[in-house]
């Protein structure tokens, strides 16, 4: 395998029949030591939460795939660590989404002058940001990606649309063992012209709440994968 890149929870190789190898890691987002999937910097280290995270990210892309939904996913050693995937371009040099069914976190940080901090955003809400560390992930409406030309405005309709259906998998999922999810981050690209989920979803990437408290990602994760 080829290291192409490098990241703040996973390493990116490429393979030799032209599919990717993502390797994952035991670092999270957050600050101080405290987790928050809305931080653009590793905070923390947690031991094993690589390969529960990826044993989570299996289970949602099989839930997907049953939901007829398409993602890069191709096959998993959880063992080892390692999801092999489709290869996928990223839009621009990189864009995070996410999607938000309770107002918190950075949205608060945001526009708390406007709404409370666990308001219900009805329907969904979904934005954009570019992977900048050091510009603290500018946001950007889909206007603007068309305007920069990152991406075509049916790029755009079909990001949101499938960020929407994928974040109502996810939230009706976790429903069923007395979760509720309050935000979750995607990572999207595109494979021959056809925009594909991409990255994970792993509770290291959403905001969950039980009886009113935040779910810690490694609860999360147990929750989740010892249902």
């Amino acid at each position: 395998m080829i290291k192409v890149y490098e990241g703040k929870t996973k390493d990116v190789y490429k393979l030799e029949n032209g599919n990717v190898m993502l390797k994952f890691k035991d670092d999270c987002t957050g600050k101080d030591g405290v987790f928050d999937p809305g931080e653009n910097s590793v905070g923390l280290t947690i031991e094993g939460i690589g390969k529960a995270n990826l044993q989570t990210s299996v289970y949602y892309f099989e839930l997907l795939k049953q939901a007829g939904i398409k993602t890069h996913y191709v096959s998993a050693n959880v063992d080892a660590a390692e999801m092999e995937v489709l290869p996928g371009t990223v839009f621009g040099h990189g864009l995070e989404v996410i999607c938000r069914l309770v107002a918190t976190g950075s949205f608060i940080r945001r526009y708390g002058e406007y709404i409370a901090d666990g308001t219900p955003l009805e329907g969904g809400y979904v934005e954009c940001t570019f992977k900048n560390d050091e510009k603290g992930d500018p946001l950007v409406t889909g206007e603007g990606l068309v305007a920069l030309g990152v991406m075509t405005e049916e790029m755009f309709a079909s990001l949101k649309a499938q960020t929407l259906a994928i974040t109502k998998v996810v939230a009706d999922d976790l429903k069923t063992i007395g979760l509720d999810l309050w935000d979750i981050k995607f990572e999207f690209g595109y494979n021959n012209g056809e925009v594909i989920l991409i990255d994970e979803i792993a509770s290291g990437n959403m905001r969950v709440y039980k009886d009113g408290k935040i779910v810690d990602p490694v609860e999360l994760t147990k929750l989740i994968n010892n249902r």
